[in-house]
């Protein structure tokens, strides 16, 4: 895909390059859309974290009636390929397409540009963690990016038909936290919740001109996003006897989160707008 979408801008540039030379008027309204690819930066060290007294403190161990920590098998990043830490996990930074519209409008000072833009997208990144236990069994918080509207400043520098920009602003995200465990003893709640989560963003770009009011363009820009309020996890009896793990510290059992709320986000987009 990210090869698809360079071999692409390379066409923009090319196609721009034999358009007839535009005015350097870049100011005024535009409207338009966008397509590209969206990855997730990879978190190799997140993991599941366990309130074991359930008095909203995080970092406790599960630990066995003969005092072991019933997660040793460890964590990795993904969804399980088995219930077993020896069969690992898929990888989870694959990515996913996105599409959206943008508007905005520009002001113009000599060559410099100055405007902001807003735009709203769609997509579908998925992000997971998950846990195993020794019984055996899997434990996997699941994280779908559903959608995101940003609004940004940018600052170009007019060259021709060429605008050349970097930009700054906020977003927000509509998140989907989804909780699967191959555990079919303990009882877990709630294993879906939707969420937001917001933060910033970061990027470059170039427009160039088809016609006087046509433009193209590619653009990166990075996402740092943080979840509003964590997806907790209580892990109740369920079939399981009082002596199971999850339920010696407190019979009400045990609350797990995700140990991380950072989303990081890399997008690769191809930009189209027609300008007022």
């Amino acid at each position: 895909m990210t090869k698809t979408l360079a071999a692409l801008g390379v066409s923009v540039l090319a196609l721009a390059a034999a358009a007839p030379a535009a005015a350097q008027d870049w100011q005024g309204p535009y409207l338009g859309g966008f397509t590209g690819y969206v990855a997730p930066a990879q978190q190799d060290d997140e993991t599941i974290l366990f309130d074991t007294n359930l008095d909203g403190s995080f970092g406790d161990t599960v630990r066995t009636t003969a005092g072991a920590d019933a997660f040793s098998p460890g964590f990795c990043g993904g969804n399980p390929r088995g219930n077993n830490a020896a069969a690992g996990c898929s990888e989870d930074d694959d990515g996913a397409g996105e599409v959206g519209l943008r508007a905005g409008y520009d002001l113009q000072f000599g060559s410099w540009v100055v405007g902001g833009v807003a735009d709203l997208g769609l997509t579908n990144v998925e992000d997971a963690v998950t846990g195993f236990s020794t019984t055996p069994a899997s434990y996997t918080f699941e994280r779908e990016i559903k959608g995101m509207a940003a609004a940004r400043l940018r600052v170009g520098y007019a060259m021709g038909r060429y605008l050349p920009y970097v930009t700054a602003g906020y977003a927000l995200a509509d998140v989907e936290d989804t909780y699967v465990s191959s555990n079919v003893a303990n009882s877990f709640t709630p294993v879906r919740r939707d969420t937001d989560a917001d933060g910033y963003q970061l990027g470059a770009g170039i427009e160039t001109r088809l016609t006087d009011s046509v433009t193209v363009g590619i653009e990166y820009l990075y996402s740092d996003l943080e979840a509003g309020d964590p997806t907790v996890v209580r892990t109740g009896q369920g079939s399981a006897p009082a002596t199971n793990p999850f339920l010696l510290v407190n019979a009400a059992g045990t609350d797990q989160i995700r140990s991380s709320d950072q989303i990081e986000l890399h997008a690769f987009r191809l930009t189209a707008a027609v300008r007022f």
